[in-house]
């Protein structure tokens, strides 16, 4: 039941965004409405449905009295890649459209088999608009057996085509992350929590690498790409805070303010050649000793 209302709220967040900011009808959303869902849709059910979107997206269908046109003000600015609310939309949205094409149009849509656990996507949203505590059977890689977890349902992030819960561990009294391809099973279980005060995901994670929580203190750390791989490095950043701090005859340098873990060491070397870190002098030498012993096992 959850799932099917947020694929419909979506749908009429997504009919509003193609209509543009002139809007709709209650006759123009009524017809389409039908002509997608097969069912009667009424005055008050579409009240509902406005009240739920904003409540859930953040996302305010309005109406202008003047024309008795319902619309989404600044239309564009909701289906950028960097709205707030973004990336539910395109989750939902993306989901939703390969699947009928994979019906439609067999032998004609590819689609990567990622264990990113989105089934699990709708519960947790819900346990978060409603800050409701869940109980997740949570099945670690290195254990042979899934552990029972309460949790405050905090946030969720994406990372590296997996989703993430970032949650309050009633058993262990602690911030915690947890994979949503590992979580076995989850349920509501009715009891309300309380959000802490000001809690902001992005802020949490403002000196992070991927996912894990940032420890030690941060740097600044440069490093240096071909014209062309700088291209591909500014359309998809390496983190938040990637800065161009210059261009010369030897290429393109970068600076990203992050905790160095082992994650960015990996995630330098998969560069190979076409990236060079010039500085800390620290992460220059891990980077250069993991790539060393790289070399060394097919020298072997």
């Amino acid at each position: 039941m959850v799932t099917e209302l947020l694929q419909k709220y979506i749908w009429l967040v997504n009919t509003f965004i193609r209509a543009g900011e002139y809007g709709l009808s209650l006759d123009d959303i009524t017809g389409k409405w039908e002509d997608r869902f097969a069912t009667d849709y009424s005055r008050r059910t579409f009240n509902n449905h406005r009240a739920a979107v904003e409540e859930v997206f953040g996302i305010r269908i309005e109406c202008n009295r003047s024309t008795n046109r319902y619309f989404i003000r600044y239309s564009a600015d909701v289906s950028d890649a960097d709205a707030e609310n973004a990336w539910l939309i395109n989750t939902f949205t993306v989901n939703n459209i390969l699947r009928m094409g994979k019906e439609r149009l067999s032998g004609r849509v590819s689609v990567e088999d990622i264990p990113s656990g989105h089934q699990h996507l709708t519960t947790v949203m819900e346990a978060m608009t409603e800050c409701q505590e869940m109980v997740i059977s949570y099945q670690k890689y290195t254990s042979s057996e899934p552990d029972t977890y309460t949790i405050r349902p905090y946030a969720v992030k994406e990372y590296a085509k997996r989703w993430y819960i970032i949650a309050y561990c009633v058993e262990r009294k602690a911030l915690r992350v947890y994979g949503l391809d590992r979580v076995v099973d989850i349920n509501l279980t009715g009891k309300q929590f309380k959000m802490p005060s000001g809690f902001d995901v992005d802020e949490l994670f403002a000196t992070s690498f991927g996912i894990y929580f940032a420890n030690g203190k941060p740097m600044d750390i440069k490093f240096r790409v071909s014209e062309t791989e700088a291209k591909f490095i500014k359309d998809l950043p390496l983190h938040r805070s990637q800065e161009e701090i210059k261009r010369d005859s030897q290429g393109v340098t970068f600076s990203i303010f992050v905790c160095p873990d082992k994650n960015l060491i990996m995630e330098l070397c998969k560069y190979g050649p076409r990236l060079e870190v010039l500085s800390p002098e620290s992460v220059r030498n891990e980077v250069r000793d993991q790539l060393q012993k790289a070399l060394a096992q097919y020298s072997e």
